[in-house]
């Protein structure tokens, strides 16, 4: 197991390595400190952001299936914070669950949630895991013998990762469901490239926070010394690859230290920090297929902006 001065050893490596290449890139988990993780929940309330109030209407609408389908006495395992309403949907309304295990690398902002969530459901055992979960981790034995294991990956997520990388998370997935296990799922789906733009770029600001927030977290976590006014947030859809392409772009010619070395940025030259990928339903079945997951359920809204789905592990 690693210890936390390996983790951020090997944490700064891994930011290292993104900052040398021609164009340059840190990874999107490195949002998710407790400031980072607080913003995230702002923007999950934005007008603009259309994922979070169309998925819950989605899992409200259809609970009653899902809860069946998931069977009694499972293990409910979410990869990242349990903070959000789609989860009490679920936590209120799964049948006898074993145990709720939430999964996170931001500990304060897990363990604080952790702790909400036990108050307001005392009857269920909540054991958190502070790890990061794009690799495999160990889970808990709770105290009622889980007679399955249910992935729970809201938020489409999964559309922030590269093909390889989201087939990396799917293995990860496929080995912590077990047998007999299953995964429920959110996933964007590809629709009119304005109005996925505008989820991006909200009025308010405060996308654009959250993404400046990464280079504030460099500076206190990692010892760089970026000027965040001196960069700007852009989110632009490509569609030609059916994905928003998330930058912070330095608006001078400038350098940056960070780790013992020294970094040299152009003006209007962006540091990549997110993809948000936007699939088809054949295109995402076709990739969990090869991480030996099924389709077995797939929901929607009216206007197919948003789909959740159910996968049997095989």
């Amino acid at each position: 197991m690693n210890t936390p001065d390996s983790a951020a050893a090997d944490d700064l490596a891994e930011i290292l390595a993104g900052l040398r290449m021609p164009a340059k890139r840190i990874s999107p988990k490195y949002f998710y400190d407790e400031r980072g993780s607080q913003l995230f929940d702002e923007i999950t309330r934005l007008p603009e952001y259309y994922l979070t109030d169309t998925e819950l209407g989605i899992m409200q609408d259809n609970i009653d299936e899902i809860a069946d389908l998931v069977g009694y006495q499972a293990s409910l395992i979410e990869f990242g914070s349990g903070s959000s309403m789609k989860t009490r949907v679920l936590l209120e309304s799964l049948h006898e669950l074993a145990a709720y295990v939430p999964v996170d690398i931001s500990e304060e902002h897990l363990l604080e949630s952790a702790k909400l969530i036990q108050s307001e459901f005392p009857q269920i055992e909540i054991a958190p895991v502070v790890a990061d979960f794009t690799k495999p981790f160990d889970l808990p034995s709770p105290r009622i013998p889980p007679k399955r294991n249910i992935v729970y990956f809201p938020g489409s997520t999964i559309g922030n990762l590269e093909r390889d990388d989201a087939l990396s998370l799917l293995d990860v997935m496929h080995q912590e469901a077990g047998e007999n296990g299953a995964l429920l799922i959110g996933v964007d789906l590809q629709k009119d490239p304005a109005l996925i733009e505008a989820a991006y770029n909200d009025s308010a600001g405060v996308t654009a926070e959250f993404n400046l927030n990464m280079l504030r977290r460099m500076n206190n976590d990692y010892g760089a010394d970026f000027d965040l006014d001196a960069f700007r947030h852009s989110a632009r859809y490509d569609a030609d690859e059916g994905r928003v392409v998330t930058r912070l772009v330095s608006l001078k010619d400038q350098v940056v230290h960070l780790g013992g070395e020294t970094f040299t940025l152009r003006e209007n030259e962006g540091i990549l920090t997110e993809y948000s990928h936007k699939y088809t339903l054949e295109g995402f079945a076709a990739m969990a297929r090869q991480s030996g997951f099924e389709v077995e359920r797939v929901w929607t809204d009216t206007q197919r902006l948003f789909s959740v789905q159910y996968l049997l592990r095989r």
